[in-house]
């Protein structure tokens, strides 16, 4: 965006000269806005190994547990115990520990379970928030500063008549509201897409659910009844 802002403003602006020039324009406070993007890119990069699909729900963990409910919930559990670090696993584990129990109190095991991990995954993502509230109002603080400079440069210059000196300062100024854009920016876009795999994932844990553990519920309650009734 500072590489635009220099070949697209104007005389203005040529005389801060390279994308360099343009960082030292804006100031000290470009060092915090700096900092901003080196933590968003860090923690983007850690959030997204953190929801990757083999880490949220593995494509061949639906079809794993249902082989394991075939030969029994213990057998199951131990399936999604050796998987501690894949998050459906967990939710399952919830579920399966209190198989014995009413339906009712496996369906709401699952529940909380997963609203626990949809929780904890989403808690993760503020990071990227305070990115993105925090760098555009630097940038704004930056700009601020930069324009008083400006006018009183051109006070102590008696720069009336002189429009080109606070051209050139408040040219130099705006380089923070950009900074602090481009980086709020693509981490806004970066959190959007962070969040809708989150979302995702809770959908997979119902599914999961019902494809594997309901049918078994199922059957389990169907044969309670048939015990009953002989």
């Amino acid at each position: 965006m500072l590489v635009l802002l220099q070949s697209g403003a104007g005389p203005a602006v040529s005389k801060l000269g390279n994308l360099y020039d343009l960082i030292l324009a804006g100031g000290p406070i470009m060092v915090p806005i700096g900092l901003c993007s080196v933590v968003a890119l860090g923690f983007l990069v850690e959030r997204m190994a953190a929801l990757s699909k083999a880490r949220l729900a593995p494509g061949g963990f639906q079809a794993g547990l249902v082989e394991a409910l075939a030969r029994g919930p213990a057998s199951a559990l131990e399936f999604c115990q050796q998987r501690p670090r894949v998050a459906v696993a967990r939710v399952m584990a919830a579920a399966l520990r209190r198989f014995e129990a009413p339906r009712a109190e496996v369906e709401r095991a699952a529940e909380e379970a997963g609203a626990r991990e949809v929780g904890t995954l989403t808690r993760r993502l503020r990071p990227l928030v305070i990115v993105t509230a925090v760098a555009p109002l630097l940038g704004l603080l930056g700009t601020v500063m930069g324009m008083i400079q400006a006018f009183q440069v051109m006070a102590l210059q008696k720069g009336i008549g002189k429009p080109e000196l606070l051209a050139g300062g408040i040219a130099a100024a705006l380089v923070t509201t950009a900074a602090g854009l481009s980086v709020a920016i693509p981490v806004q876009v970066a959190w959007y897409w962070l969040k809708a795999k989150v979302d995702r994932f809770a959908g997979a844990i119902e599914l999961v659910f019902d494809a594997a553990i309901v049918p078994q519920l199922d059957a389990r309650d169907a044969a309670a009844r048939k015990k009953e009734a002989a």
